[in-house]
Parts: C-alpha cells; structure tokens; sequence
C-alpha cells in the first residue's frame, strides 16, 4: 500500500487530498483545503501553505506527493502568484522527504474523467464516485484529489 498526497495549488486556496493506493484499488483518507488570510501580504499567504501543508503532512504521513503543474493563465500575474504558491507546496513536501511528483491538469483529468477537457463539476461528480464519498468534495479539494489519483494510476506496482 501507498499514502499518495495529491496538491491543487493556489495562492488563496490550495486544495489537498490523501488517498492510499494497492495495485487496482484506491481508498479515501482525507481532503480538504488551506485557505489563505485575505489582504495578507504574498509572502505571509506563501508561509501559510507551507505551514498547512506541514501540518497535514504530519497528521496523515503521506508516502509520496503529486502536484498539478502551473497553467498559463492569461494574467501573467496570477500565473506568477500561482508558481510560487506551488512552490511553497513544493518546499513542503521535499521538507517532508516526500518525492514529488507532476501531472499537467490535462493529464489528470483524463485520469478520472477520461476526458482532458474536463468541467470542475465533472472532475467533483467522479471524485465522489471512485472514492464512494457520501457527497462531493470541493472543487479545490476534488482537483487534490483527482491529482492523486492520476498518480496512482501511472505508478508501475
């Protein structure tokens, strides 16, 4: 058995989901999300990533880490905000000895829904399903989620 931690980052909520995984079988540990203090200055929201992360790292003891890639958004700005908040996640996870490991948000929707264009609702609804949760997570930490699934399915077991 493998603890996946799987991160959906971001500079204001930064999505988490924890699943383990066997050779055809994954299961629900946890999820949820780190939300950021608004109108905290950049470098104070980064630390509290970091900090979060830290902290679930600990309660959960993940063997592994799967991160979504940075997207281009069309604002350079929040792509430059984005990158960093992934970076903080990032510094955790190695902080942690965790291997760390990146999926683009193409490839991890086709992991759970088939389909690289996927909708945010798709991607909660399939969440739900393969991990039989009673209700869907939020969007942050379904993506969390999903990213650690897509991960489990390219591992070689």
């Amino acid at each position: 058995m493998q603890r996946i931690i799987g991160i959906d980052p971001g500079s204001r909520i930064t999505g988490y989901g924890i699943i383990d995984s066997i050779p055809g079988k994954i299961g629900f540990v946890s999820c949820g999300v780190i939300k950021t203090t608004p109108g905290y200055p950049l470098a104070n929201r980064l630390n509290e990533i970091f900090d979060g992360l830290n902290e679930v790292i600990q309660i959960h003891d993940p063997e592994v880490a799967a991160v979504e890639e940075v997207f281009m958004a069309s604002n350079a700005g929040s792509a430059l905000k984005l990158g960093q908040a992934r970076g903080a996640a990032v510094v955790a996870l190695m902080q942690n000895g965790l291997g760390v490991y990146d999926y683009s948000a193409k490839k991890v929707k086709r992991a759970v829904v088939g389909y690289g264009q996927a909708e945010k609702g798709q991607v909660q609804h399939m969440i739900r399903v393969l991990l039989g949760l009673s209700k869907e997570p939020s969007n942050d930490a379904a993506d969390a989620l999903a990213v650690a699934i897509c991960h489990a399915n390219h591992q070689i077991m």
